[in-house]
């Protein structure tokens, strides 16, 4: 169900539209002598007179932009592996003066980073650029930094914190400590349950006869697997991070300074997407 909320508009005359809101709600307006006056709780305010930006009738809101990346809108997919912005804000400013992207979204959202910290931003040659990064814990089993390695026996009396799993065949090179482990329930070769969270790899053995995966599985909402069980990882997702894939970006980007910060332009580094 939507969210309704009540927002002040203001119309550009000479672009005959209405180019900003506002999280003010007064309880009347008018313009006088070059200035803008309002009301709220009886009390008369008069605007663009106080040095503290982003703060109406003493309360604070952080300015927000919305809008869209969307090039070559009727060809391909495309995979947006960057985003980057313009504005007056310098590296001696501190993190409040950066703008965030609070929300990132496609039309084939699939794992890809739904925010953007401030402090992902970098400096460079007068932009501020950002890697479009997944969140970290995201778990997309679409995704190939997630794999497959087969059916687990698990000897009884181990420790939760070390836990070996052997395995029939070689586990492979791509598994390593770090990963996270799942496990799910199969019956006649088809998985019949979710992946349940492992744990987390410590230790990899891939010798002959000796294949096997060690896993700390005594962590929060854990699960130590039982024999018989599908065993399978996924790769941290902030490392494996391979951008947002869709027909257009759009993005929300924030600022929650104070002081005055100006923004001018927001970008993307944009490839044609091949699955």
């Amino acid at each position: 169900m939507a969210t309704a909320y009540t927002l002040t508009y203001s119309v550009g005359e000479p672009f005959n539209g209405w180019p900003s809101f506002y999280s003010y709600i007064p309880e009347y307006i008018q313009g006088m002598n070059s200035y803008l006056y309002t009301f709220s709780g009886g009390n008369i305010y008069r605007h663009n007179t106080s040095n503290l930006r982003n703060t109406y009738y003493g309360k604070f809101e952080a300015s927000t932009i919305t809008s869209a990346l969307n090039p070559t809108p009727t060809e391909d997919i495309k995979l947006f592996k960057t985003l980057s912005y313009e504005s007056n804000t310098t590296v001696a400013d501190t993190s409040q003066a950066r703008w965030a992207a609070i929300e990132l979204f496609t039309d084939l959202t699939d794992g890809s980073p739904s925010s953007m910290l401030e402090t992902y931003f970098i400096e460079k040659e007068g932009e501020w650029f950002s890697f479009l990064r997944t969140e970290s814990g995201t778990v997309n089993w679409a995704q190939r930094s997630a794999n497959g390695l087969g059916i687990g026996t698990i000897p009884g009396g181990q420790p939760a914190a070390s836990t070996n799993i052997l395995f029939d065949v070689p586990v492979g090179s791509i598994i390593a400590q770090g990963d996270t482990v799942y496990a799910a329930t199969v019956v006649a070769g088809v998985t019949t349950t979710a992946p349940i969270l492992a744990g987390e790899v410590t230790f990899v053995e891939n010798n002959p006869g000796a294949y096997s995966v060690t896993v700390d599985t005594s962590g929060v909402g854990t699960t130590v697997p039982t024999t018989g069980q599908f065993i399978m990882f996924i790769k941290d997702a902030v490392a494996e991070s391979h951008g947002a894939r869709g027909y257009y970006l759009q993005f929300k980007l924030s600022n929650d300074s104070t002081d005055p910060v100006e923004i001018y332009s927001v970008g993307s580094s944009v490839m044609k997407s091949y699955p």
